[in-house]
């Protein structure tokens, strides 16, 4: 399975991609490993910002974008860009999305540290957000059952 991390910070998505087969983890190289909006309410621009990274994410199979969760409101809330490239990203048809909380990440990091230090891995550090997302996602082993969110609890 390959996902794509990603981390919304300000008007730049910054991403990474993970592939995980079996045990065996994969960083596969990518073109792009950011992608930004200029002017947020030019709707050209979030149609280009949406439909590249729909393509990046077609080129190269991606089976899942995972999208880290900022706060809604407080100190470190997210912006209004933020939250518009999220539910842009969230609104193509032709991806899987999900978003993950941050208290849910950490979990999962508790459960299956990294095996890497993350300095090892050949990223940028500005990536260091977006591949720890994508790392908790794959490490979970309802994931490799095939489960689409294993964080939501079903309806009885």
């Amino acid at each position: 399975m390959r996902v794509c991390g990603v981390e919304l910070k300000g008007s730049e998505a910054l991403i990474c991609l993970l592939a995980r087969s079996d045990d065996l983890f994969d960083i596969p190289d990518c073109r792009q490993v950011r992608f930004s909006i200029k002017h947020i309410d030019d709707q050209q621009q979030v149609r280009y910002f949406q439909q590249s990274f729909l393509k990046l994410m077609q080129d190269y199979k991606v089976d899942r974008v995972v999208i880290r969760q900022r706060p809604h409101k407080g100190k470190f809330a997210g912006s209004a860009a933020g939250f518009k490239m999220e539910g842009a990203l969230q609104a193509l048809a032709d991806l899987d999305v999900l978003v993950m909380t941050p208290s849910h990440i950490k979990e999962q990091l508790k459960h299956t540290p990294m095996p890497v230090d993350f300095s090892e891995t050949g990223l940028k550090q500005y990536q260091e957000t977006a591949f720890t997302t994508a790392f908790a996602y794959l490490s979970h082993p309802k994931v490799l059952k095939g489960e689409i969110n294993p964080w939501l609890e079903k309806a009885e």
